[in-house]
């Protein structure tokens, strides 16, 4: 059976955030080539047609596109990062808490996650004065969780806020995936990371079952988070002095494929549910691959993850603000019927899932 919804959080709104800057696929591609594979070069091929293949037609960027190749190493670069994750993070977070009615002084919990940069003290510290939190807020930063980490952090809001009924939370995700470039890295895993990953944030703002009854969006029933066995070599990081250099198994829509429906079914059979009463999918856009192995191994009904591919296409992978932002889409335009249920999913380093299951 669903958990009883009266005593569930619910999430009041959702604010994103994207860098001005936005280039074509064609033109990413033609500059990474052009930068970074000398003439002849048989990856100036491939990594062509990882580009024509990554359904995403358009992304945003923090820096001009000739400014990446440049780039001197990780400290130039994280310096980059921390001044723009503020901007670009203070934009969605003002956004979320003005779409929700709720004051910043309102917030007792603030979960800040990214996957791109590193800041101490933490996004979270350097922006509760910029946005006026209060002095007595609870911090939970969060790094190292990648993908996974905007449905993970949807699970924790709903924790602390079951504990906490009458508190507001707020989730802020800042990925600035481009500042993760590696111009020298050959590598199919950097083809496809080159091909896939935008910059952007995303923040939602959730309140406890006390402070629930005038907010529409849809409440948080029950979360699920699995380590998958022998997988922490399929994605992730290896950190050096050059920054971040990408770790992206070809072996993820296959792991997908195996693990996933297990957990799905099991985590929906748990409350009386099966995947054709679930409404509405809020899926991480991941890759085609990866979305077509989801659609392929739940047997999805046709368009179930058409705003996954939208999103992806629009603005490519951002890492954990991604299914923040399908989420929002799916807020803004057409939810689903009142009553229905939806689920969210993620998967990230580790090798890991987070299924959040919602009631709208």
């Amino acid at each position: 059976m669903l958990p009883l919804t009266s005593a569930s959080p619910r999430l009041a709104a959702v604010g994103t955030a994207l860098p001005p800057r936005v280039y074509r696929q064609g033109d990413i591609t033609a500059r990474f080539v052009e930068h970074c594979l000398p003439a002849g070069h048989p990856g100036r091929r491939t990594m062509a047609r990882i580009a024509d293949n990554a359904g995403v037609r358009t992304r945003h960027f923090t820096l001009p596109l000739e400014r990446y190749p440049h780039l001197d190493d990780f400290t130039e670069s994280n310096d980059i990062w921390i001044a723009n994750a503020l901007d670009l993070g203070e934009r969605a977070l003002r956004g979320a808490l003005r779409a929700a009615g709720i004051d910043a002084d309102e917030v007792d919990l603030i979960v800040t996650t990214t996957v791109t940069g590193l800041a101490v003290p933490s996004l979270d510290a350097r922006l509760a004065r910029r946005v006026g939190l209060r002095e007595d807020v609870k911090r939970l930063p969060l790094f190292g969780l990648g993908c996974v980490a905007g449905a993970a952090g949807i699970a924790r809001l709903h924790d602390y806020l079951r504990a906490w009924p009458d508190q507001v939370a707020v989730l802020l995700s800042v990925e600035l995936c481009s500042l993760t470039f590696q111009p020298r890295d050959t590598t199919i895993a950097n083809y496809v990371a080159t091909s896939l990953f935008g910059d952007g944030a995303a923040a939602v703002v959730a309140v406890g079952a006390d402070r629930a009854n005038d907010v529409q969006g849809p409440r948080v029933l029950a979360t699920r988070s699995r380590l998958y066995p022998d997988s922490e070599h399929v994605m992730g990081w290896h950190i050096g002095a050059n920054g971040f250099r990408v770790v992206l198994s070809s072996d993820v829509p296959a792991i997908v494929g195996n693990f996933l429906p297990k957990e799905v079914h099991a985590f929906l059979d748990e409350y009386g549910l099966a995947i054709g009463d679930i409404a509405t999918w809020l899926c991480h856009p991941g890759g085609p691959k990866v979305i077509d192995a989801i659609t392929s191994c739940l047997d999805l009904p046709t368009g179930a993850l058409d705003r996954t591919r939208a999103s992806l296409a629009r603005i490519g992978n951002l890492s954990s603000a991604s299914v923040l932002h399908v989420l929002r889409d799916t807020m803004a335009h057409r939810p689903p019927p009142p009553g229905s249920p939806a689920l969210m999913m993620a998967m990230g380093p580790g090798f890991s899932s987070e299924l959040v299951l919602l009631r709208w």
